[in-house]
């Protein structure tokens, strides 16, 4: 008596067993790879914002002050009306860059927390002021 051949390829089961060992590979893999993309983000707007502290201060080095309020972080790349002492653009892009998060990199001058001098730092992953999540020079939060 001859047997029914059975047709080749694989049972539910098995393609079930092989998503669950994809999907719990997956939840491992993952995180993993999500937190490294964050800390690139957050270690970007560190380099930014060092870069923006060598440009103020070469600004303050030529002209006896830093960019005010009105000013602010364009008096780098563009020269602000009046300021004959303005020397160059103290940045190399041709304008301000957004943070890696998409929000604008926020200054003030004079400061509220720094009296002697300016603020500046983002608003991190959220997009807000305040929380633990702001960026600042050197790359600590303040609170």
């Amino acid at each position: 008596m001859d047997r029914p051949k059975r047709k080749q390829g694989f049972t539910l089961i098995e393609l079930l067993l092989v998503l669950v060992i994809l999907a719990s590979l997956a939840a491992i893999v993952v995180p993993k790879f999500a937190s490294r993309s964050e800390q690139a983000k957050v270690t970007q707007a560190v380099s930014q914002l060092a870069s923006f502290e060598t440009a103020l201060d070469t600004f303050e080095l030529d002209l006896g002050r830093y960019p005010n309020d009105t000013e602010g972080l364009e008096a780098l790349v563009r020269k602000p009306s009046g300021l004959d002492k303005w020397k160059q653009p103290y940045l190399k892009r041709q304008d301000i860059p957004k943070d890696p998060w998409g929000s604008d990199y926020q200054y003030r001058y004079p400061g509220q927390d720094n009296e002697y001098g300016y603020d500046l730092y983002c608003f991190g992953p959220d997009g807000k002021q305040g929380g633990d999540d702001d960026i600042y020079p050197g790359g600590s939060s303040q609170d």
